[in-house]
């Protein structure tokens, strides 16, 4: 197995401090901006981290949302009682066991994380808008080296977030 040497190690890092100081100035210069649906709506930064915690790991058991975002379970009670109210989250009890309460993304729930999802695509597209199709083809092969990376890195281990430093 390949091993990089320590000068290779601290140019890596310098590029990816790099790359990171061109995402940033990307973003500047963009002028990323929320959408004003968003700074109109009610929803709290928990409830969100919910819907996309729901998203990501599909129907959970309350105790198990809790414990993805370290909070207690009732904290994620009242985070769910809210989203339950805003039609954005359903609740059922699992078959096994009718004690165990299951919570979903509704419909309307789904639409929101959508959303989101398009958004990210229009500043993708506003991103590329403009480059040469050989630059285009550029950036589609960086896309498919990064996905290969994150598909490699996710069968190794779930690192935290300090390993990227």
């Amino acid at each position: 197995m390949f091993k990089p040497n320590i000068n290779q190690q601290n140019d890596s890092k310098t590029i990816v401090k790099q790359i990171l100081k061109a995402s940033e100035n990307i973003f500047q210069v963009m002028g990323i901006t929320i959408p004003p649906e968003w700074l109109m709506t009610d929803m709290t930064v928990a409830q969100l981290r919910v819907l996309l915690l729901l998203h990501t790991e599909g129907p959970s058991r309350m105790s198990s949302i809790a414990g993805t975002l370290g909070i207690a379970v009732s904290t994620a009670t009242g985070i769910i009682d809210n989203l339950v109210k805003k039609e954005l989250v359903s609740r059922s009890a699992d078959a096994e066991d009718r004690r165990v309460v299951i919570c979903g993304l509704s419909p309307k729930g789904q639409e929101v994380i959508n959303g989101i999802w398009i958004y990210g695509q229009l500043q993708m597209k506003k991103l590329l808008n403009g480059l040469s199709p050989a630059q285009l083809e550029k950036a589609k092969e960086v896309a498919e080296m990064l996905l290969l990376n994150v598909k490699t890195q996710s069968t190794k281990s779930t690192g935290t977030i300090n390993e990227i430093a």
